[in-house]
């Protein structure tokens, strides 16, 4: 039998039915069980019936009867455009590791789940794992979504690996003005695992990408649990958990609206950009001369040396803005030397006030901007994207372009 095959291995009183994998050894063999999950059983001690030839596509992970979607004149057109990242990803059989390598016809594919509820045209910008973006990558995105859109697209779903998905998002909350949803989603876990989130998502994603919110959303589970997804907006979310399928959350307030994976029903909690009300249009340009530096305890001056020549600068700061005293008069000479200094706080919701403690006030004097309440990494983002499209960056870097900023810090529960 030959990897693709779906065959019978029975060893003693057990039987395992399933699909035969690549082995890294000849003495095994690896079957794919209905389940999900693989099991390797010694060739010698069992006996090996082949039940199907050639049923399962090793390279996409796809079975060969999965049909591609059709299309319905009565629905809505979405572009699903693949990035790559673990939505995107299957066992790469050579190493044992999660590797990128659909693209988003295959992602249709995949999930026969998404037939029925749009017409999809697929396009892939780029087929790497999230540790891999650049703001480079950023704005070939952004083309491509502007183009999708220009063409008729009635919404947009970007698969998008998870670790640097809100990076991202917040890029293109700068870069476009959409008419209509742009919606990132991933998944925490790839498809060939039991628990993969991947269906679940990338279904409710596209049923935010049919729906009235246009604005840049990330789309991820709400719970541990396959009951809702929660719609994040771009420049306010990020990812607080490593591993759990509801990783993703809202700094600062509820998520901006929520779905219900079994009624299909979208629901928003507050308000958003509407469909429609907003013209299609691009600013791509990006400074990249921009870092993003930690302040920590007893941390090194040296730091601040690297970033001198830097077009700018977003320091996470302590409390409400802060870094110690000897690094005032560097961070002063950085910004004597044109470098722009943004400050935000490495707490996880709140303000920055500079005014309230002799530290802040002196970094105001030195010329330090205050970042409101912008997340650090959409804080630097942001950055990249005023320096190279605002002629006042003061004044850009503390007014909301795509909510980042909100007008009040209350307490929610």
């Amino acid at each position: 039998m030959d990897s693709g095959d779906r065959i019978r291995v029975e060893r003693g009183d057990v039987v395992y039915e399933g699909v035969c994998l690549p082995s890294s050894t000849e003495e095994t063999v690896v079957v794919k069980l209905d389940g999900g999950y693989n099991v390797g059983i010694d060739r010698e001690k069992s006996s090996i019936e082949l039940l199907e030839p050639d049923v399962y596509d090793i390279d996409t992970g796809t079975s060969s009867d999965e049909s591609a979607v059709e299309t319905d004149p009565d629905l809505p057109t979405i572009s699903l455009i693949s990035t790559g990242g673990t939505i995107a990803s299957t066992v790469d059989y050579r190493t044992g590791a999660v590797t990128a390598q659909f693209d988003a016809e295959d992602v249709l594919r995949a999930v026969p789940d998404l037939a029925g509820r749009a017409n999809y045209r697929g396009r892939v910008v780029t087929n790497i794992l999230s540790e891999n973006m650049t703001p480079g990558v950023w704005q070939d995105l952004a083309w491509a979504v502007y183009e999708e859109i220009d063409a008729g697209a009635d919404g947009v779903v970007v698969m998008h690996g998870t670790d640097t998905m809100q990076y991202t998002a917040s890029a293109l909350s700068f870069m476009l003005d959409t008419p209509v949803p742009i919606v990132f989603t991933g998944s925490q876990r790839s498809a060939d695992r039991p628990s993969s989130d991947n269906v679940m998502n990338a279904v409710c994603a596209v049923e935010a990408a049919k729906s009235d919110c246009a604005e840049v959303l990330v789309c991820m589970h709400e719970t541990e649990n396959d009951t809702t997804c929660a719609l994040h907006r771009g420049t306010r979310v990020r990812k607080n958990h490593t591993s759990r399928r509801d990783a993703f959350e809202t700094v600062g307030n509820e998520p901006l609206g929520v779905i219900d994976y079994d009624t299909e029903a979208v629901s928003f909690r507050r308000a958003y950009e509407p469909r429609g009300d907003t013209t299609l249009d691009i600013a791509p340009e990006l400074e990249t001369d921009v870092e993003l530096l930690k302040v920590t305890p007893g941390m090194d001056e040296a730091f601040l040396d690297v970033c001198s020549g830097k077009a700018g600068v977003v320091i996470e700061g302590t409390g409400l803005g802060h870094v110690r005293t000897d690094l005032i008069d560097r961070i002063e000479t950085l910004i004597e030397d044109g470098t722009t200094v943004v400050m935000t706080s490495q707490c996880l919701d709140g303000r920055i006030c500079d005014r309230v403690y002799d530290t802040g006030r002196d970094l105001l004097d030195a010329g330090v901007i205050e970042g409101e309440n912008i997340l650090p990494g959409t804080a630097t983002v942001k950055l990249m994207w005023t320096l190279a499209n605002r002629s006042t960056v003061p004044k850009a870097m503390r007014t909301p372009i795509a909510g980042e900023v909100t007008e009040r810090s209350v307490p929610w529960t």
